[in-house]
């Protein structure tokens, strides 16, 4: 019986989680989180100026993060002609960020989402705790250091400030493609 209590218990939980996901046609939450040059990244700069692109991240230096993330660098002149930011959100920290930007050559912000805040606002699932990876960068072996891991989810943000497209099962070398469809079909 207190097995039953407690599988309802985390699948009432998880299903709440689910039901506080933003969806399609919700106003953009506001929010503000360090970038990947230790400066505050406020939302309300952005939002309505351009469409925007927020994808989560489990986290830097990883195989399909880095993927996902190279897949949105070599789009960006193409974002950039139509409208378009693009943002990544992860809960590694800025200094990470700063590392996996130079070793990838990234062409766009990166934000340090430490407490998983920016996440918990979109509704993405992100579980905190400290975890170091060690990465050989530039022949020198460096310890990466998160304190958030979220899934993997992508928004687009419209012009209007709502949220006008949601995947929540993200394939991460596909991502950068799909929404550049997405971005068409908005125009």
């Amino acid at each position: 019986m207190r097995f039953f209590k407690i599988s309802v218990c985390m699948l009432l939980s998880f299903v709440a989680a689910e039901a506080m996901a933003i969806d399609v046609g919700d106003k953009a939450p506001s929010f503000e989180a360090t970038d990947d040059r230790d400066e505050t990244w406020k939302s309300s700069d952005h939002v309505g100026k351009k469409i925007l692109v927020v994808y989560f991240y489990p986290a830097d230096m990883t195989g399909g993060c880095t993927a996902q993330a190279c897949g949105y660098r070599d789009k960006m002149d193409s974002f950039t002609a139509d409208g378009v930011e693009v943002v990544g959100v992860s809960g590694d920290s800025a200094k990470n960020h700063r590392v996996f930007k130079k070793a990838h050559q990234l062409n766009f912000t990166l934000l340090a989402d430490t407490d998983g805040k920016v996440a918990k606002a979109f509704g993405v699932p992100v579980t905190l705790g400290e975890k170091t990876v060690t990465k050989i960068i530039d022949g020198t072996e460096t310890d990466l250091l998160r304190t958030a891991t979220a899934k993997r989810w992508t928004f687009v943000i419209g012009l209007d400030g709502k949220i006008a497209y949601k995947d929540s099962a993200v394939n991460a070398k596909q991502d950068p493609e799909k929404i550049e469809e997405v971005i068409k079909s908005l125009k």
